[in-house]
């Protein structure tokens, strides 16, 4: 770890606990800083606060009272789930308090280079595959971030011939100032979380912040087939690698006659490739393109494609009960992964979908459900998709009161060689704490069956 200075003696509110916090809270204790935490949650139900008091950490709990920011703080370490219109985060602009998210203060003291990825879609799958492949050569990855450890835990402990892999939202991107990933995926841009950023020129400009520090000796490996994309790639002043799915490429990774090229070489069959589904090759494409550029030796990042079949909660192969392949796809929280996840089967599907109602319609998944053959449905959205599967013309449609009694009622509107999905276009906090959970209450009730 970098022997940091600029945080000694300096007044820093840490804002929302979950992992993130206590450990960026721990750190700057330990770099000198006069740290302050405040956490929603009462200290008496919040063992992390509990924990941090005791090591000396000053801590205000059970509510965000906008007062505590005239205390004379020079900087906010803000949770990445709280939106800048929070009237906490709103005083601490108006008083021109710098405000950063945890990453930052990862970046900063890391004596590893990062690998930084981020997309509306494909963040998990990239980035473990990035990690795979380094780890398969002998490149002593760290995996950080949305997955794995908390990225300031695992700076503390990287060296100089590690990397860092890590996967990036765009609520922490919007709270960087000086991170500069050594190599930088983009996978894709879709609408999404409009809620929390206001409009989509906002969404695009947090998801471009990641090559925003880039320089010349950096990798901004970027997909080609989106021109939304290509357009943050033009701006960025690292060097170039794109990625396509769709057409022969001068450099970069690019799919041709049945092959996956890399840096006009070949590298594995597609026919050989273990991951299902066609989005999946665009993130195993700038992974490739991003394992090479570390160090990765091809015949590793072979031997990963040939076994790597995806990651938990993210079109994840659960088991087959009486003929019937169940599939976790929890993390589909919008409607783009659900019609990805639905493309990338060819046997008859039974879908479980619902969940947290954000005002949209579900109109533009009619197209992909005319193929499913059943549809079972929870959680505050499950009117409006059934109104999209009727449109779509399933006629089996099935409403449950949540997915652990949706499984049970898949099986038997199945039949042996149908694939049963959970994808539910939806996020989960209508009924669950997280997609973790529902994938885990999922995964539990497919083993019920048996």
């Amino acid at each position: 770890m970098k022997q940091v200075t600029t945080y000694e003696h300096k007044k820093i509110l840490v804002l929302g606990l979950a992992k993130s916090g206590v450990s960026a809270a721990a750190l700057l204790h330990k770099l000198g800083a006069f740290v302050t935490v405040n956490d929603n949650k009462p200290l008496a139900e919040n063992p992390e606060a509990q924990g941090l008091l005791e090591q000396g950490i000053k801590v205000v709990c059970g509510g965000h009272p906008v007062e505590l920011m005239d205390e004379g703080f020079e900087l906010v370490v803000k949770n990445p789930g709280i939106p800048y219109h929070n009237p906490m985060i709103v005083k601490a602009m108006e008083k021109q308090i710098p405000i950063i998210t945890e990453v930052e203060l990862a970046y900063q003291i890391s004596e590893a280079p990062f690998i930084g990825i981020t997309g509306t879609n494909g963040k998990t799958t990239t980035t473990t595959l990035v990690f795979e492949m380094l780890q398969a050569s002998e490149k002593k990855p760290l995996i950080a971030g949305n997955i794995g450890t908390v990225a300031s835990g695992v700076a503390q402990e990287a060296h100089p011939d590690n990397h860092i892999v890590i996967e990036l939202s765009s609520f922490q991107l919007m709270g960087i100032s000086a991170f500069r990933p050594k190599i930088a995926i983009l996978t894709n841009l879709y609408e999404a979380h409009l809620d929390y950023h206001g409009t989509l020129n906002e969404y695009h400009h947090a998801k471009a912040k990641l090559t925003e520090n880039q320089q010349e000796s950096d990798y901004f490996i970027y997909n080609a087939d989106q021109e939304k994309v290509v357009k943050i790639a033009q701006s960025s002043r690292a060097k170039l690698i794109p990625f396509s799915t769709k057409k022969p490429l001068e450099r970069g990774a690019f799919v041709e006659d049945g092959w996956l090229f890399c840096n006009g070489e070949k590298v594995i069959s597609l026919s050989e490739i273990a991951l299902p589904g066609l989005h999946n090759l665009e993130n195993i494409l700038s992974a490739v393109a991003a394992a090479m550029l570390a160090g990765a030796d091809r015949e590793s990042i072979v031997h990963v494609l040939k076994t790597f079949t995806g990651v938990r909660h993210r079109l994840q192969y659960v088991e087959e009960v009486s003929g019937r392949k169940f599939y976790n796809d929890s993390k589909a929280t919008n409607i783009l992964a659900t019609q990805k996840a639905l493309s990338a089967f060819e046997a008859p599907v039974v879908l479980l979908a619902g969940g947290l109602d954000r005002g949209n319609s579900f109109d533009e998944l009619i197209p992909t459900l005319k193929g499913v053959k059943g549809l079972v449905t929870f959680g505050q959205t499950a009117e409006k998709i059934e109104a999209a599967g009727r449109e779509a013309g399933i006629k089996t449609i099935v409403r449950v009161d949540n997915v652990e009694k949706a499984v049970p009622e898949a099986f038997k509107l199945s039949d042996a060689g149908d694939v049963i999905l959970l994808s539910p276009a939806c996020a989960s906090w209508d009924q669950y704490k997280t997609f973790e959970v529902r994938g885990d209450m999922f995964i539990e009730a497919v083993h019920k069956l048996k």
